[in-house]
């Protein structure tokens, strides 16, 4: 492939002779009398090389020098000098000239200083070459493995959804089968018994299907100024009926007022209730064995926002569990379970750039926490 040169002198002898050696050497060369027109030119023609006088009127070859690294510092430029120019031979050097050549030019000192531009030159491309590829494979790479831990986080949830399915298909039929034994034995117990299993179970798949809407929501909440007694005074309102039907104390503990915060009052309510409910499905399950079983709903200003509180004195979880608590799909209830509430409910308080955490100790209790910041960042 012919390299473009720009030949650069006062001089027209040199210009003309010098010329014709670089075309002979397979170069197509352009000449220029001057700075001006070497710029207007390079400009143009973006040569990779240039060969210029140093001495030359208006601006010499060293300005010039300084001028063509501003515009492209890859250009590689030869200086051509005189036998009493070696100072500023040596200061080009210092400017990044690629080499200078002195006057009479010696042809093999000539072909050294072009090869070591054309060497340059051709490094940077096979840099620049190997830089792309890689940026081009580091960028393959990562898209393949996001894609990877889309289709395995994919997988987990359809596996977990379809093991929360069949966990209701097989309440279900287990209803289902007590209500064909009632007809069979004409028992009202059994009939009465399958009834309350195919009842719950119906109203199981309800559940599921508005969480996995809720899951399925815009990532984005949108945001209003709301007192943060609001939702927490909502939840204890709807659940003190059962916790009371159940023989568990439930308490709330408010300020005596509060700024409104930006938030998304429903969603912290749905969120809310998750966590009281979940509570209160542990004291019911721990009845006559935890003393007085107990909820308290709480919550406090922070330096930077406030905190929710939801705690009771029943059950408890060991590490392991907590560990898994906010995974998707993971349910201490079994089979009465579907593990949706939690993973909405972190995915509530993320969408509010807040934090959701628990403190449990098996056997004595567990604690939900939390934390919401008092300014939502737009973006």
């Amino acid at each position: 492939m012919t390299t473009d040169i720009l030949l650069v002198d006062d001089e027209q002898g040199i210009r003309k002779v010098l010329g014709i050696a670089l075309a002979d050497r397979g170069y197509r060369v352009h000449t220029a009398a001057d700075a001006r027109q070497a710029l207007a030119l390079f400009d143009e023609l973006g040569p990779p090389i240039v060969l210029t006088d140093i001495k030359m009127p208006g601006m010499d070859g060293i300005e010039l020098l300084r001028v063509l690294k501003r515009r492209n510092p890859e250009t590689e430029v030869i200086m051509i000098t005189g036998h009493g120019d070696t100072d500023l031979a040596i200061q080009s050097l210092k400017y990044e000239a690629t080499d200078y050549i002195t006057k009479p030019i010696d042809d093999d000192i000539l072909d050294v200083a072009l090869r070591r531009a054309l060497e340059r030159i051709t490094l940077r491309a096979q840099l620049r070459h190997y830089t792309e590829n890689l940026e081009r494979m580091v960028e393959e790479k990562s898209r393949r493995l996001i894609q990877a831990e889309r289709l395995a986080a994919m997988g987990e949830t359809v596996a977990g959804l379809a093991h929360a399915i069949k966990n209701i298909t097989g309440g279900l039929k287990g209803g289902a089968f007590v209500v064909e034994k009632g007809f069979e034995l004409d028992n009202q117990d059994y009939l009465k018994q399958g009834w309350r299993m195919l009842r719950d179970n119906v109203e199981r798949i309800e559940q599921l299907s508005l969480d996995l809407l809720n899951i399925a929501k815009p990532a984005s909440p949108k945001f209003q100024p709301t007192d943060p007694r609001v939702p927490l005074r909502s939840v204890y309102d709807l659940m003190y009926p059962q916790a009371e039907m159940f023989d568990v104390r439930m308490a709330i503990r408010c300020p005596d007022d509060m700024a409104p915060i930006p938030m998304e009052p429903e969603a912290i309510n749905r969120c809310l209730l998750n966590l009281v409910a979940n509570s209160l499905d542990a004291c019911k399950e721990q009845l006559g064995r935890c003393g007085e079983p107990a909820i308290e709903l709480a919550v406090e200003l922070e330096e930077d926002g406030i905190q929710y509180r939801v705690s009771d004195n029943c059950g408890g979880m060991d590490e392991a569990v907590q560990a898994r608590l906010f995974n998707g799909f993971f349910t201490t209830k079994g089979s009465r379970g579907t593990g949706i509430g939690l993973m909405l409910a972190r995915k509530i308080v993320e969408n509010h750039h807040g934090q959701i955490s628990v403190t449990s100790t098996k056997d004595v209790g567990s604690t939900f926490e939390i934390r919401l910041p008092s300014i939502q960042d737009p973006s």
